[in-house]
C-alpha cells in the first residue's frame, strides 16, 4: 500500500508538471525580474505572497496584467504592474528595468525609500510612472527623458532633490508632468517648452529658483502651470503669459515674484489666478478676463490704484481676494449686483486691510456673499448702513456636504454588518445596497467652493465610469493645502428589477482598471485627478482582484484540457484503491488535529470545556437561553457548576469569525485583566465546534440601552460614567497591557454593562498587537493591515491608509460617545452620525438633537463632552487627543456635575422634551422609579486621583 501512495504522489507531481508546463508563457527573464523586485521589498501585508507560485501571466500574481497574446518571441510579457496602496516598503529594484514590455508601473501610495533606478529608462514601451506618496529621494535619473512613449509622470510627495533634467524635453508624448512637494532645486528648464503635448505642469512646493522661462508661452496645450511656494527671486512674471492660448490655471502663490501683475485678458480659457504673497507692486490691470474666471487670488502684495469694475462682469466668480495690499478708491458693490445666483453659489470678496475708504452703490449683498472689509477706512463711517456686519473677524462660510435620503425608510432595514446603506439617490426608495469605497483626491481643480459644480463632478465620473448617475454618490469632501479637493465617493450597483445589492466581480474589476489606468477624460474644471485608494468591504471583501493574467490562446487551452484529461484517468484508477486507506488515516489526523489544537491553547487563567459541558450549561444551546446574535453567530447564558452564570459565544460554520479571530480573542483575552474589560473563563475547540466563554453581563450592551427599545433609560451621569469606564479600559490597552493592543472593533454593542453599570469592552477578536521595535531600533505608530471593522466606527485615516493606530481605536469611541449623546445610530437613513452632529454644533443647535430620553442635564457639562466626541472624529489622527487625554476629560466633566442623578429613569411616553439645567438644586435629578438605588461607578482603579505617567513604548 505505501508503494501505491508512493506512485499515486509520483503521479500527481507528473500530472501537475504537466499542467504546469502548458500554462508557462511569461518570458523567464520577467520571471527573474519580479523576484527580484519582490526581494528588495518589504510587504507587511502579504500582497505578494503569491509571486513566485507557479507564472505571472497564469499564476494570477498580484498586481501582475499580462498580454493577451503571445508575442513573436513566443512568450507573453508583463504589461502592467499596478502595486497602488500596498504598504509596501524597501526600494525599488534596478530589475525593473527588464520588464521590456511593462507599459503602466504603479507604486503610488506606498513608503517606499531610497533612489529611483535609472534602468527603468530601458522600458521603452512605458506609458505611465506613477511613484508618487512615498519616500524617495535622490535626483531625478536623466535618463528617464528616454521615455518617448511617457504621457504621465507622477513623482509628487516624496523626498527627491537635484535640478529638473533638461533631457525631460525628450518626453515628446508626455501630458502630464507632476514633480510637486518635493525638495527639486534649480532653474525651471526652459527646454520643457519643447513638449508639445504637456497640459499639466505642476511642480509646486520645491526649491525652485531662477526665473520664470518665458519660453512657456509658447506651449500650445497647457492648461495648467502650478509654480507655488518656490523661489524666483525677484523676478517677474513674463508678459508673454498674457498670450498662452490653453491656459485654464496660473498658479504662482508665495514665489518671490515682484513687478506688475501680468495682463492676462488675452487668455480665452482662463478660470483661475492665484499670484498671491509675493511683492507685485501697481495697479491691477483694467481689462476684462475671461467669462470662466472662478478665483482671482491677488492677497499680500504691494498693489495699489483701485478695484477695477472689470471684476463687476464675470457671472461664474467665486472668490475675489485683494487683502492686504494698499488699494484706496471705493469698494464696488455691483461686483455682486451683476451675478445672478443659484442656490449652491457663493462668492467671497476678501478686502481686508487696504485703504477704501467709500462705497459705490449700496452695501446689502445676498445671503450668498461673505463681504470682509476689517481694517479699511471705510469701517469707520457709521453713516454707512451695516457697515459693522462686514468689518469684524469673520472666518467665512464652511462647505457642508448633507445626503439627501427617503426620511422614510426603516431604521437599520439594511444589514449593516455586510457594508449595505440606502442608495441615496436610487430611483427606488429605500433601495439597499452595498458600495465600493474610493479614496478620490482633485489635485489642481479650477475652483475655490466645490457645491457649484457637484452635480457636473458627478457627471462627469459616473460618464467616465459608464454608470448611471443615481450609482455615485460622493460621501465627503474636505479641502487640503495645495489647494486640492480629497473626497470619498462611493459606487453602488445599479438598481434593476431582479433588485441585485452588489456589483459582480467583473464589474468590479471593470471599475478598477478604469481608475488604475487613469481613463479618465482630461476635464479643464476638475484638473489632473488621483486615486488614494480602492478599498473593498463587507461582500467585496473576499473578491480576489489580484489583476488578471493572459488570456491563454485556444491551441494552449486544448493542451491543458488533453492533459487535465489523461491525468484524470490515471488519477481515478489509483483513488479507488486508497480512498478506504485514505479516510480512516484522515479520521485519525482529525482527532489528533483538535487535540493538538487545545493541548496548544491551553493558557493559565483560561479553562478548555468540552461540548457537553456547554451544551448542559445552556440547555443544549436552548433558544431561549439566547440574549445575543451577530454575523459570528449567538450567544447563549449559561449555568455552570455552582451556579455560575456564563455567556457562551458560539460560532457558525462559514460565519464571519473565522479561526484566526478565534484564536486571537483567546490569546489577547487570557493576558488582559482590567475591571473595564469583559473576562474570559474558557472556550471549547472540539466536535468542529468554537466557543468563546465569558463572564455574564446583566446589563446587555449600551446600543441596547440608547436604541429606545427598553422601558428605563439611561441618565447623563449613568452615560457619562459608562464612558468613563469604556475609556479607561482602551487606555489599559494602549498604555498598560504588555505589549499594547489596538482593539479595531469599538462600538457600542461592543460595550457590555454588568450588575452594576459598569461599563466592560468585549469582543477581541479583530484586535491587534501594537508594533514593535523594527531592525533599525525605531518605533513605528502604526500597523499595516487589510481594513476590518463596523460601517460607521472605521476611521476614516485607518480606512484610507490601511495604517492601523491608538487614534484609530479613539475614532471609533468618539462615535460610541456620539451615540451616548444622541441616541443616534453611527449610519442611520444613510447620514453619518459624525457629520450631522459637526453640523448641529457648528450651526449652534446641538441641544436640538440630544436624547431627549436623558432627562435634565447640565448643559455646560453636555457641551465639553460634545466637544471631546468631536476632537475624537476629527479626520486627521494627530488632531485627536490620546486615550489617557479622553479619561482626563471625562474626569473633569464629572467633576463638574453639580450632583449625582439616579442611574436610571423610567422613560415616559408622553415627554416632549429635554430639558436643560444649569442649576444644583435638587430639580436637577430625573425620578427614580427603583427607589434607593445603591449603585458602583467606580470604573476602573487605572487612572483614580494621580494620573498615571506613561512612558513612550
Amino acid at each position: 500500500m505505501e508503494h501505491r501512495v508512493t506512485g499515486f504522489i509520483l503521479l500527481i507531481s507528473s500530472c501537475y508538471l504537466m499542467l504546469l508546463t502548458a500554462a508557462q508563457f511569461a518570458h523567464p527573464s520577467e520571471v527573474d525580474a519580479l523576484m527580484a523586485i519582490k526581494k528588495q521589498l518589504k510587504d507587511p501585508m502579504k500582497h505578494l505572497k503569491n509571486w513566485g507560485k507557479g507564472d505571472p501571466c497564469s499564476g494570477n500574481w498580484t498586481g501582475i496584467v499580462c498580454s493577451d497574446h503571445v508575442s513573436d518571441d513566443g512568450y507573453f510579457h508583463v504589461e502592467k504592474l499596478n502595486l497602488l496602496n500596498m504598504n509596501l516598503s524597501g526600494t525599488l529594484a534596478p530589475e525593473l528595468g527588464q520588464l521590456s514590455r511593462l507599459q503602466i508601473l504603479d507604486f503610488m501610495w506606498n513608503d517606499l525609500t531610497s533612489s529611483i533606478p535609472k534602468e527603468i529608462s530601458s522600458i521603452s514601451t512605458l506609458r505611465l510612472l506613477l511613484l508618487n506618496g512615498n519616500k524617495l529621494s535622490g535626483f531625478l535619473p536623466e535618463e528617464l527623458g528616454f521615455l518617448k512613449n511617457l504621457t504621465r509622470l507622477q513623482v509628487d510627495q516624496n523626498l527627491l532633490s537635484g535640478q529638473i533634467p533638461k533631457s525631460f524635453a525628450n518626453l515628446s508624448k508626455i501630458r502630464h508632468l507632476h514633480l510637486n512637494n518635493n525638495s527639486i532645486s534649480g532653474q525651471l528648464p526652459p527646454e520643457l517648452s519643447l513638449l508639445s503635448t504637456l497640459i499639466h505642469l505642476l511642480v509646486d512646493n520645491n526649491n525652485l529658483s531662477g526665473y520664470l522661462p518665458p519660453e512657456f508661452s509658447t506651449l500650445p496645450q497647457l492648461h495648467i502651470l502650478q509654480l507655488d511656494n518656490n523661489n524666483f527671486q525677484g523676478t517677474s512674471v513674463p508678459a508673454a503669459y498674457g498670450t498662452m492660448p490653453s491656459l485654464v490655471k496660473l498658479s504662482l502663490r508665495n514665489c518671490s515674484l515682484k513687478g506688475n501683475v501680468p495682463d492676462l485678458s488675452a487668455v480665452p480659457h482662463l478660470r483661475y489666478i492665484d499670484l498671491s504673497f509675493n511683492q507685485f507692486e501697481g495697479s491691477i490691470p483694467s481689462n476684462k478676463l475671461s467669462d470662466n474666471m472662478t478665483t482671482i487670488i491677488l492677497s499680500n502684495n504691494n498693489l495699489n490704484g483701485t478695484i477695477p469694475n472689470s471684476f463687476s462682469h464675470l457671472p461664474l466668480l467665486q472668490i475675489l481676494s485683494l487683502e492686504n495690499n494698499g488699494l484706496t478708491g471705493s469698494v464696488p458693490a455691483n461686483i455682486w449686483q451683476n451675478i445672478t445666483f443659484g442656490p449652491a453659489a457663493k462668492l467671497t470678496i476678501d478686502l481686508q486691510n487696504n485703504s477704501l475708504s467709500s462705497l459705490t452703490g449700496s452695501l446689502n449683498p445676498p445671503v450668498n456673499v461673505t463681504l470682509r472689509l476689517q481694517g479699511n477706512p471705510i469701517c469707520r463711517r457709521a453713516n454707512i448702513p451695516n457697515i459693522s456686519l462686514y468689518c469684524g473677524s469673520d472666518s467665512g462660510r464652511s462647505e457642508a456636504l448633507q445626503l439627501l435620503v427617503n426620511s422614510t425608510c426603516p431604521i437599520q432595514a439594511c444589514p449593516l454588518r455586510n457594508f449595505f446603506e440606502y442608495v441615496p439617490e436610487s430611483p427606488a426608495p429605500c433601495f439597499c445596497a452595498s458600495p465600493i469605497r474610493i479614496g478620490y483626491r482633485l489635485k489642481s481643480p479650477s475652483f475655490t467652493y466645490f457645491p457649484p459644480y457637484m452635480d457636473q463632478f458627478e457627471s462627469y465620473v459616473t460618464r467616465s465610469l459608464h454608470l448611471e448617475l443615481h450609482q455615485l454618490s460622493v460621501d465627503s469632501y474636505a479641502w487640503e493645502e495645495g489647494p486640492r479637493l480629497r473626497m470619498y465617493l462611493k459606487l453602488f450597483p445599479v438598481y434593476s428589477d431582479n433588485q441585485s445589492n452588489t456589483f459582480n466581480e467583473s464589474e468590479v474589476q471593470r471599475l478598477r482598471n478604469i481608475f488604475t489606468s487613469w481613463q479618465f477624460p482630461g476635464d479643464d474644471l476638475f484638473g489632473p485627478y488621483e486615486l488614494l485608494n480602492f478599498t473593498l468591504l463587507g461582500p467585496y471583501a473576499g473578491m480576489d482582484l489580484k489583476t488578471r493574467g493572459a488570456v491563454l490562446s485556444k491551441t494552449v487551452w486544448i493542451s491543458i484540457i488533453l492533459a487535465c484529461v489523461v491525468c484524470a484517468v490515471l488519477i481515478c484508477s489509483t483513488i479507488s484503491c486508497l480512498m478506504a486507506r485514505m479516510y480512516f488515516k484522515q479520521q485519525r489526523q482529525l482527532s489528533r488535529k483538535h487535540a493538538s489544537s487545545k493541548i496548544s491553547m491551553r493558557i493559565d487563567g483560561v479553562k478548555s470545556f468540552t461540548f457537553k459541558e456547554l451544551a448542559s450549561a445552556t440547555d443544549n444551546f436552548n433558544s431561549d437561553k439566547v440574549v445575543g446574535q451577530g454575523g459570528y453567530g449567538k450567544v447563549y447564558k449559561g449555568v455552570l457548576p455552582g451556579n455560575v452564570l456564563v455567556a457562551v459565544k458560539r460560532t457558525l460554520e462559514g460565519s464571519l469569525q473565522g479561526q484566526k479571530e478565534f484564536l486571537t480573542e483567546i490569546e489577547l483575552l487570557s493576558r488582559v485583566h482590567h475591571l473595564n474589560l469583559v473576562s474570559l473563563l474558557g472556550y471549547c475547540d472540539e466536535e468542529g465546534e468554537q466557543m468563546l466563554v465569558y463572564e455574564f453581563m446583566p446589563n446587555d450592551t449600551i446600543r441596547h440601552w440608547i436604541s429606545g427599545k427598553r422601558k428605563e433609560s439611561l441618565g447623563f451621569h449613568a452615560r457619562l460614567q459608562i464612558a468613563l469606564g469604556a475609556s479607561k479600559g482602551i487606555l489599559y490597552l494602549h498604555t498598560e497591557a504588555q505589549p499594547p493592543i489596538f482593539h479595531r472593533d469599538i462600538k457600542a454593542s461592543n460595550i457590555l454593562l454588568d450588575s452594576k453599570f459598569v461599563a466592560k469592552v468585549a469582543d477581541f477578536g479583530l484586535s491587534r498587537l501594537a508594533p514593535v521595535l523594527s531592525e533599525d531600533g525605531t518605533l513605528p505608530n502604526y500597523i499595516s493591515t487589510v481594513v476590518k471593522g463596523t460601517p460607521g466606527y472605521l476611521d476614516p485615516e485607518y480606512f484610507l491608509t490601511h495604517k492601523l493606530t491608538d487614534k484609530s481605536d479613539v475614532y471609533s469611541l468618539g462615535v460610541v460617545f456620539l451615540e451616548l449623546l444622541t441616541g443616534m445610530q453611527p449610519i442611520y437613513h444613510g447620514k453619518n452620525i459624525v457629520r450631522e452632529v459637526n453640523n448641529a454644533h457648528e450651526s449652534g443647535m446641538m441641544f436640538s438633537i440630544i436624547d431627549s430620553k436623558m432627562g435634565s442635564y447640565p448643559s455646560e457639562c453636555v457641551e465639553k463632552f460634545v466637544a471631546l466626541a468631536l476632537d475624537c472624529c476629527k479626520d486627521k489622527p494627530d488632531n485627536r487627543p490620546s486615550m489617557l487625554d479622553v479619561v482626563r476629560e471625562l474626569e473633569n466633566i464629572l467633576k463638574m456635575m453639580p450632583c449625582v442623578e439616579p442611574l436610571i429613569s423610567e422613560t415616559s411616553s408622553s415627554y416632549s422634551g429635554k430639558s436643560v439645567s444649569r442649576s444644583t438644586s435638587t430639580s436637577f435629578l430625573v425620578p427614580d422609579p427603583y427607589g434607593s438605588l445603591e449603585v458602583s461607578m467606580s470604573g476602573s482603579n487605572l487612572v483614580s486621583g494621580v494620573v498615571p505617567t506613561i512612558r513612550p513604548r
